[in-house]
C-alpha cells in the first residue's frame, strides 16, 4: 500500500472545522420513508417480535438477533429480503450482510439501527483491516463461521442491498463506519441517513451505486479505495454535511456524482496522494466549503480525468488544488457557477492531437439558483398498491400467470410483485401509468421457458415484457429472464417517455444466475457455461436484444445489468429522441455486442461499464455508435477480463453521427490484449489511440469518405467475411458478415457506411425486389425441444443436395429461408417470405439464383437448370427465390431477368457460364462464357461481364477479356451501384471498394 493512502489520523477526536455554525443536529427519523407500509410477500423474513427475540426501542441489543435474521434468509432462500419495521434497534457488533440478502425498513417513518455508545472493538484503529475501522454493517460474498476468515464482498456480489433505513452511530466509537460496501452488481444503498457524529465513516470501500443517502458529521462521508471489480461508482441525489477532513477521500473510484449536495466541510473530495481518479460531476452544489473543494493528485496524467459541469458554489473559494504542484484555481466569486470544468488528457476532435489542458468556464451569480429537480420519480402511495400473488397470480416458475398478470396491470395502476419465478407464455403489455414494483431482481422474476410457442421459431422481435407508447411506466425491482431457447425473445421492449423509470432490472441469463434453496438448476439463470459443450453453447447469441428502447423511448434507467450470453446485444436504443438518461448500466459477456446506439439523440449516459469474458466474447464489439447525436458518455469503463487471449481492433465503432462527446473514458485489461482503439470511425478510417482520456469531443466534420475517380477507392473497413453485396434501384449497396450476423448499407447519397441489422439469424446471400425491399436468405436452425404442430421440427436435405460435397460436413438439419425488411425500418419490418409453387407467376420481374455453386461431384451443369418446384415470394409479389439446396453455401444471388443472359460461377471447376431465362423465371440452355469464376460477376449496362476471381477481370458481351481490375484484397463480391449506376462496389475479406468504371 502506497505511504499516505488510508491514514487515519488522531485527530479525529477532535472538531477542527466548525465554519462559524452550529454544531450538525440530524432528525433521527429524517428521509422520507419510501415504503410506508408493510408488503405482504410469503417468502420474505420478517425482523418482528413474533419472530425474534426482539425490541424495537433503542436500548435492547438486538445484534445477535439481526444476524440470525439475515442467516434465515439466506439458508432458507439463498437470496431474499429481510423486513425491517419501523422503531429503533440497539446494536454493538459488526453485522454481516451475505450476497443477495436485501434489509428493506417499512413503516411512516424509516427504521433506524445505532450502534451503542461505547460498543467493544470500536475504539481503536485494526491495522490489520483494509480500512483500519470496525463497521456496523460489512457486506461479504458469504457468511462466515465463527472465527474463520471473513469473506468481503467482491466481483460476484451481487444483489444486496440496505434500503430506507437509517443508521446512528452513538458517541465513543472513534473508528466507527457505518458501511462497508465493497460489492457488485444490483447491490446498493438507498434511502438512507447516516447520523456519524463523532465516528470514522459513513461508508468505507464503495460498490456499484447509491440513491438517495445522507452524512452528517464523521471525519469522512465516504473514504474508499478501488471499487469491485474495478468499476465505477455512482451516487445520485446524496447530501454531506459537516464532516471534519472531507465529504469524501477516494482513489480509483471512478466516482460519477449527479445531484450531490455538500454543505460545511473542509473539502468536497480529496483524492489520495499518489492516486489517480475518474471524477465526474453534475449538477451539484458546494456550500461554506473552507478549503479546496478538489483536491487533485497525480497532475497531467492520463489516468486523472475530473469533469465538472454545472455545479454551483456559494462561499466555496478555491474550487480546485494540486499537491504536486501546489498550483490553485479560484473560485469566480462568493457565489458561482462552474459552467464546465475539465482536467486532463483532451481532443477536441477524432482528428485532434490529445493534449494535456485544464477547460475552466466559470460565471458569478447573484444568488443561488433553484436546485436542479431530480429526475427519478417517487413511487405512489403504498396503500394503492395491489399485490399480485393476492390476485391470484403463483410464482411458483411453473403455473401459467400470464393471465393473471395482464388482468392486474389492466385493472391497477401500481402493482407490487412479490418474490417469486412467474412464468408468462405472451407479451405482458403495460398501460400508460403501469408500475410495476419488486424488491429483488434474482428472487422477483418474470420468466418464459424453453421452446415457449409465441417466442420460437422465425420471425420478428417479440418481447416478454413491453412497455406503453410514450407513457409513465416504472419497472423497478425485477429480473426478466428469456431463457436460453426462445429465439424471437426480446425481454423488454421500452417505448415509455421522458418520465419513465426502469430501476434494478435484472436481465437474467448466464452471468449472474442464482438458485433457489431446494429447486431445480435453470439451464439459462443459474451460469453461463452450465450447458456448454467444447466451451460453448449452441444458444448463445440466438435471441434478440436483451433491453430494447425504440420508437420514441426514453426516461431514466439506473442500476441495470444485461449479462445475457443468448441475447444479441444486452441493449439495443433505437430511433428516439426522446431524452434519455442512464445511471450504473452493466453490459456484459455478449457474443457479438454489447451495446448499440442506433438513430439516438439526447441522451446522457453515466457509468455505463461494457466487460467481454474469454469463453463468449473473445470477438465482441462493445459498442455500435450510429448516427447518433447529442449525446454524452461519462465514466466510460470498457474492460476485456484478464482470460482473454485474442486481440480486438476497437471498443466503439462510430457511424456518422455529431455533438457526442465522451468524458472520462478507460479502456483497459490487465492482459496486453485492451483493445487496440478505444474508438474508431468507420466512414473516415479515423483512429483513437488514447486509452485513457478526460474528453474527446466529436463534431459534425468529415462524416463520409472522400472518393477518388478511376482509382479503387477503400471505402470502409474492419470486417469479417464481407460478402452477398447488392445494390437497390436508388444505388445502395448492401452487404453482410454471416458468421458475426450483420447486415451493412452503403448509402449512395450520404457515401456513409451503417450497421443496417444485427439480428439472431446467419444472412446467407442479399438481394432486393422490384420495390427495394431487402431480401435476406439466411439459416434457420430448430431448436432442440420447439414443436410445430405437435411435433419436433425437422429438416431434411433435399434431393438437389447430393451432388455437392458440402451438403454431407455437418451442413444438414436445417432451413434455407428467406425474409424481407423495409431498410428505413428494418427491425419493425422483418417478415418471413412465403413459398409458392414455381411458375405460379408468370411473368416474373425477376428470378434470384445461387451466382455461385460448389458442386464437386460434376453435376453442375444439371443442376444449374434444374426447375425448382418452389420458391420464396418477394413482398413486391414479382420478384421471387426458387428453393435450391445451394442456397445454403453461395454468398450471393445472380439477378435472372426473362429475356436476358444470367452469369453465375462453377466453383469446382472455375468457370463462369451464361443461362436464358424464361418469363417464369426458369433456366436453360447453359452455354460456357469464361474459364474463371469464383463468388460471383456483376454486369454493366453496356453487357459487359466482371468476375471476381482473385482480381476482378473483364469480359464483353462475346466471353472475350477486356480489362482487369487489380484489387488491394481478394473479392468476395460485387455489384453495381451508386448515383447512375457506374460504380462498382467490391467486398472482400475485411473491406468494402469502389471504382468508377464509366
Amino acid at each position: 500500500m502506497k505511504k499516505g493512502t488510508l491514514l487515519i489520523t488522531v485527530f479525529i477526536f477532535i472538531q477542527t472545522f466548525c465554519f462559524g455554525s452550529k454544531k450538525t443536529v440530524k432528525d433521527d427519523n429524517g428521509g422520507k420513508s419510501i415504503y410506508q407500509a408493510r408488503l405482504q410477500d410469503s417468502d420474505a423474513v420478517y425482523f418482528t417480535p413474533e419472530n425474534f427475540k426482539i425490541r424495537a426501542d433503542g436500548r435492547t441489543d438486538v445484534s445477535d438477533e439481526l444476524q440470525a435474521a439475515i442467516t434465515k434468509v439466506k439458508t432458507e432462500h439463498n437470496f431474499g429480503v429481510l423486513f425491517i419495521p419501523e422503531g429503533k434497534y440497539l446494536i454493538s457488533k459488526t453485522i454481516y450482510i451475505p450476497t443477495a440478502v436485501r434489509l428493506i425498513g417499512y413503516g411512516k417513518n424509516r427504521p433506524q439501527i445505532i450502534l451503542a455508545k461505547n460498543s467493544p472493538g470500536f475504539q481503536t484503529a485494526d491495522e490489520n483491516d483494509k480500512g483500519h475501522a470496525k463497521y456496523m454493517f460489512w457486506f461479504v460474498s458469504n457468511l462466515s463461521k465463527p472465527d474463520d476468515e471473513i469473506h468481503d464482498a467482491g466481483a460476484s456480489t451481487f444483489y444486496s442491498s440496505i434500503s430506507n433505513i437509517n443508521l446512528k452511530i452513538e458517541d465513543g466509537n472513534p473508528y466507527a463506519v457505518a458501511m462497508r460496501t465493497h460489492f457488485a452488481q444490483h447491490s446498493f444503498i438507498a434511502h438512507v441517513d447516516v447520523n456519524i457524529g463523532k465516528g470514522l465513516a459513513g461508508m468505507f470501500d464503495v460498490g456499484n451505486e447509491m440513491e438517495d443517502v445522507r452524512f452528517f458529521g464523521g471525519q469522512y462521508g465516504i473514504y474508499t479505495t478501488k471499487p469491485s471489480p474495478g468499476w465505477q461508482f455512482m451516487m445520485v441525489d446524496t447530501y454531506f454535511e459537516g464532516q471534519r477532513e472531507a465529504a469524501m477521500r477516494t482513489q480509483e473510484a471512478g466516482l460519477t456524482i449527479v445531484r450531490m449536495n455538500v454543505k460545511h466541510v473542509p473539502t468536497v473530495i480529496s483524492i489520495n496522494p499518489n492516486y489517480h481518479e475518474k471524477l465526474f460531476m453534475e449538477d451539484c452544489r458546494f456550500d461554506g466549503v473552507s478549503g479546496p473543494a478538489i483536491i487533485i493528485s497525480n497532475e497531467d496524467n492520463a489516468f486523472n480525468q475530473i469533469n465538472l459541469r454545472n455545479v454551483i458554489c456559494r462561499n466555496v473559494p478555491v474550487l480546485a488544488s494540486y499537491r504536486r504542484s501546489g498550483k490553485t484555481t479560484p473560485g469566480a466569486a462568493n457565489i458561482y457557477r462552474v459552467k464546465n470544468f475539465t482536467y486532463g488528457l483532451q481532443m477536441d476532435g477524432l482528428d485532434a492531437d490529445p493534449q494535456y489542458k485544464t477547460i475552466n468556464e466559470q460565471e458569478p451569480l447573484s444568488a443561488l439558483p433553484e436546485a436542479v429537480k431530480k429526475d427519478i420519480p417517487d413511487f405512489p402511495a403504498i396503500e394503492n398498491w395491489a399485490n399480485l400473488k393476492a390476485l391470484g397470480a403463483k410464482g411458483d416458475g411453473v403455473t401459467d400467470d400470464t393471465e393473471v398478470i395482464q388482468a392486474a396491470i389492466d385493472k391497477y395502476e401500481t402493482i407490487y410483485v412479490p418474490q417469486g419465478w412467474y412464468r408468462v407464455s405472451q407479451t405482458i403489455k403495460l398501460k400508460p401509468d403501469t408500475k410495476l414494483i419488486g424488491l429483488n431482481p434474482i428472487a422477483t422474476q418474470f420468466l418464459i421457458a424453453d421452446n415457449t410457442p409465441a417466442f420460437g421459431g422465425f420471425g420478428g422481435p417479440v418481447a416478454l415484457l413491453e412497455s406503453s407508447k410514450g407513457g409513465n411506466n416504472i419497472l423497478s425491482g425485477i429480473g426478466i429472464c428469456t431463457s436460453a431457447d426462445n429465439p424471437r425473445a426480446v425481454a423488454c421492449k421500452w417505448m415509455a417517455g421522458v418520465g419513465s423509470y426502469m430501476n434494478d432490472v435484472k436481465f437474467v441469463g448466464g452471468h449472474g444466475g442464482m438458485q433457489r434453496v431446494g429447486t431445480p438448476k435453470s439451464p439459462a439463470g443459474s451460469g453461463a457455461y452450465n450447458r456448454a459443450q467444447n466451451g460453448m453453447d449452441s444458444s448463445w447469441d440466438t435471441q434478440y436484444w436483451s433491453l430494447w428502447v425504440t420508437d420514441g423511448g426514453g426516461g431514466t434507467f439506473k442500476d441495470i445489468w444485461s449479462a445475457n450470453t443468448y441475447a444479441t446485444a444486452g441493449t439495443y436504443i433505437s430511433n428516439t429522441q426522446t431524452p434519455g438518461r442512464i445511471y450504473a448500466m452493466s453490459i456484459e459477456h455478449h457474443v457479438r455486442n454489447e451495446v448499440r446506439f442506433n438513430n439516438v439523440a439526447n441522451w446522457k449516459v453515466y457509468a455505463m461499464q461494457l466487460e467481454e469474458e474469454s469463453r463468449e466474447s473473445t470477438e465482441c464489439q462493445p459498442m455500435e455508435l450510429e448516427n447518433s447525436s447529442n449525446i454524452v458518455f461519462a465514466n466510460l469503463y470498457m474492460f476485456r477480463v484478464i482470460r482473454v487471449n485474442k486481440p480486438a481492433p476497437y471498443s466503439i465503432r462510430k457511424w456518422g453521427g455529431k455533438n457526442i462527446e465522451l468524458l472520462n473514458v478507460h479502456n483497459y485489461s490487465q492482459i496486453k490484449y485492451t483493445t487496440t482503439l478505444p474508438l474508431y470511425d468507420i466512414n473516415t478510417a479515423t483512429e483513437v489511440r488514447p486509452w485513457e482520456f478526460a474528453r474527446l469531443y466529436i463534431d459534425d466534420k468529415a462524416n463520409a469518405a472522400e472518393q477518388q475517380t478511376g482509382t479503387i477507392n477503400k471505402l470502409a473497413t474492419g470486417f469479417e467475411f464481407a460478402s452477398a453485396v447488392c445494390a437497390d434501384s436508388k444505388g445502395n449497396i448492401y452487404f453482410s458478415e454471416q458468421r458475426m450476423k450483420r447486415i451493412y448499407k452503403w448509402s449512395a447519397k450520404d457515401r456513409q457506411i451503417s450497421l443496417l441489422a444485427d439480428y439472431p439469424w446467419e444472412p446467407l446471400s442479399l438481394a432486393c425486389d422490384k420495390n427495394d425491399n431487402l431480401l435476406v436468405v439466411f439459416k434457420y436452425v430448430p431448436k432442440p425441444g420447439y414443436l410445430v404442430n405437435g411435433k419436433p421440427e425437422k429438416f431434411d436435405n433435399p434431393a438437389d443436395a447430393v451432388g455437392t460435397s458440402f451438403s454431407g460436413w455437418g451442413n444438414s438439419g436445417f432451413a434455407s429461408w428467406a425474409y424481407s425488411i423495409d431498410p428505413h425500418n428494418p427491425d419493425e419490418t422483418i417478415q418471413k417470405l412465403k413459398t409458392i409453387p414455381m411458375g405460379q407467376i408468370n411473368p416474373v420481374y425477376k428470378a434470384l439464383y445461387p451466382a455461385h455453386r460448389w458442386r464437386d461431384y460434376h453435376d453442375f451443369n444439371t443442376v444449374t437448370v434444374n426447375k425448382p418446384a418452389e420458391c420464396f415470394v418477394a413482398p413486391d409479389g414479382v420478384t421471387i427465390i426458387p428453393v435450391v439446396y445451394d442456397l445454403a453455401r453461395s454468398t450471393a444471388l445472380a439477378a435472372a431477368y426473362p429475356g436476358k443472359p444470367l452469369y453465375s460461377s462453377d466453383e469446382y471447376d472455375k468457370r463462369t457460364v451464361s443461362t436464358t431465362v424464361s418469363k417464369d423465371g426458369y433456366l436453360s440452355d447453359l452455354k460456357y462464357f469464361a474459364e474463371r469464376g469464383e463468388f460471383g460477376s456483376a454486369t454493366d449496362d453496356k453487357g459487359n461481364v466482371y468476375v471476381a476471381d482473385g482480381q476482378i477481370y473483364v469480359y464483353d458481351s462475346a466471353g472475350k477479356q477486356i480489362n482487369m481490375i487489380k484489387v488491394p484484397e481478394r473479392p468476395t463480391g460485387l455489384a453495381f451501384g451508386g448515383a447512375g449506376n457506374n460504380t462498382l462496389y467490391i467486398t472482400s475479406h475485411n473491406s468494402l471498394f469502389s471504382v468508377k468504371v464509366k
